[in-house]
């Protein structure tokens, strides 16, 4: 198993806030599944970073999640 770090920008169709971090995961070598990459950050990371900014005021649906990966690469850490 190979550990990747990627840096990551993610917006929200209703929410007005962006979130900008890194991510990192594990996979066998070999090429990076943007799609699955993308999923794996909307459910483990910005659906949760979402719900912190905005309380119980509003019901999150992932759906609306939009995630644009900047850049992936090798893990050296």
């Amino acid at each position: 198993m190979t550990t990747y770090i990627a840096a990551y920008k993610t917006t929200h169709r209703i929410i007005q806030i962006e979130e900008n971090s890194c991510f990192t995961w594990q996979q066998e070598s070999g090429e990076i599944d943007l799609e699955m990459l993308a999923g794996k950050i909307k459910r483990e990371r910005s659906l949760h970073f979402f719900n912190l900014m905005v309380g119980a005021q509003y019901n999150t649906n992932i759906k609306d999640i939009k995630v644009e990966v900047i850049k992936t690469e090798i893990f050296k850490g």
